[in-house]
């Protein structure tokens, strides 16, 4: 064996056990399985990114968003209240207008395009299937589209 062999070799022998103790496993990324209800589940969680500025330039509000301690799926009414692990979905609220949709989709980016110049904020509501609002997983953005931006007429 020649000393590059050597020296690969004993750093494999050093490193891959190593990384085996860090690496992540599906439980820890996507959570618990859907197979086995969840005694005294914590508080669902909801974090949102900022938007994206390459969005706000052209009118377009994206911003990333992750749960934690739910799944976002398409199920809704009173007995999906009562599934573990706990299911929901979020609302989404744009310059305060009466109305909201609800995005089951868990595609993990809002997405709202065509924003006029000015001031705008969208509000994003982590809900149950009952669509309930969690206690405290609200997140607003207020935000400004930059003059010269054009509406696109679809």
């Amino acid at each position: 064996m020649n000393t590059l062999t050597k020296a690969l070799v004993a750093f494999a022998a050093i490193t891959l056990p190593a990384t085996g103790s860090f690496a992540q496993t599906a439980k820890d990324i996507r959570g618990p399985s859907p197979y086995v209800g969840i005694e005294n589940e914590p508080p669902p969680k909801l974090i949102v990114d900022p938007p994206l500025a390459e969005g706000l330039a052209i009118g377009v509000y994206w911003a990333q968003y992750r749960v934690e301690n739910l799944r976002i799926v398409q199920v809704f009414g009173k007995g999906a209240t009562n599934t573990s692990p706990r299911v929901g979905h979020l609302h989404i609220i744009v310059d305060d207008l009466p109305w909201w949709w609800a995005d089951a989709s868990d595609n993990n980016t809002v997405d709202i395009a065509n924003f006029p110049p000015g001031k705008h904020k969208v509000k994003i509501q982590l809900v149950d299937a009952n669509h309930n609002v969690f206690e405290g997983q609200v997140v607003e953005h207020t935000f400004t589209i930059p003059e010269g931006v054009t509406v696109h007429k679809h």
